[in-house]
């Protein structure tokens, strides 16, 4: 039996991707069935009777998407930027009190972007001089980029026990937006698709860790996996980390060498709460 899937932010870039993704996917048993595909600005009623929304509106539209799908019983993948810790722990609170409903978060659906943020929280304990170099094409209105945001609390998640990150002069306006103390600029161009550069300076070093979006192509498997998660999801979950099950992998990665096994909670796999402009 098909899961039946609304889509809301139908028209955008990602809305259309989901579309063809769905439509290309569907065959004689297809695993997903577009039953709605709404507007930003259409009634919210329209995904009533779907098992599961896919939320890729815009961040002005987003949490009343949310939180309307919540309030009916619908679980939800969201694929917006916007969703800060404190506006997270806000609607951990209200699906607590919608049992058996589940909202999946996830700022970037593509695997390689989400492995890099996961890199860059594990360095991130070895360095005291990080910021962050996000570049999108200059149509996003959003600015920084939920992963530029994600990635920054996460590294701070990982500095818990060391302490913020060093960041001078961040009081001039040309040294970015402080996220969890880490400073972020954000390039907003034409002929760019999606680039993050995560920079660590060290005594006489400096370590770049960087990704780059070719095609929007590259976001088709973790949509797949997310409506996967999502359909059966209970409570919130945020990030694609968490459902690729990065902490056990990092795990498994670092003990063969030399024993060395990483706290779950200091590398990828939360949501730090501290978010600061």
């Amino acid at each position: 039996m098909s899961t039946k899937v609304a889509i809301v932010g139908a028209s955008g870039k990602m809305g259309r991707l989901a579309h063809e993704l769905l439509t290309r996917e569907s065959g004689a048993a297809p695993e997903f069935e577009i039953v709605a595909e709404l507007g930003s600005k259409d009634a919210l009623d329209g995904m009533i009777g779907a098992d599961v929304v896919l939320d890729v509106t815009v961040p002005a539209a987003s949490q009343a998407v949310v939180d309307f799908a919540v309030s009916h019983g619908i679980n939800v993948l969201v694929g917006t930027s916007g969703w800060s810790g404190d506006r997270i722990l806000a609607l951990e609170h209200r699906v607590a009190a919608m049992p058996g409903t589940g909202v999946v978060i996830v700022p970037n659906f593509s695997l390689g972007s989400v492995l890099a943020t996961a890199f860059a929280a594990m360095a991130a304990q070895f360095f005291d001089s990080i910021e962050i170099v996000e570049a999108h094409g200059a149509t996003k209105v959003d600015s920084p980029s939920g992963t530029a945001v994600r990635t920054a609390e996460l590294i701070a998640a990982s500095r818990s026990g060391i302490g913020p990150v060093s960041a001078p002069h961040t009081d001039q306006r040309a040294r970015g937006q402080q996220v969890a103390s880490v400073p972020v600029h954000s390039l907003r161009m034409q002929g760019v698709v999606a680039k993050q550069s995560v920079i660590f300076g060290g005594v006489g070093e400096v370590l770049t860790l960087s990704h780059e979006t070719l095609s929007s192509t590259s976001y088709e498997a973790g949509i797949l996996l997310g409506l996967r998660a999502a359909t059966t999801a209970t409570g919130v979950v945020v990030g694609l980390d968490r459902l690729l099950d990065l902490n056990r992998l990092l795990r498994a990665a670092a003990a063969p060498e030399d024993g060395w096994v990483p706290e779950p909670e200091r590398v990828s796999g939360q949501a730090a709460r501290a978010t600061t402009a």
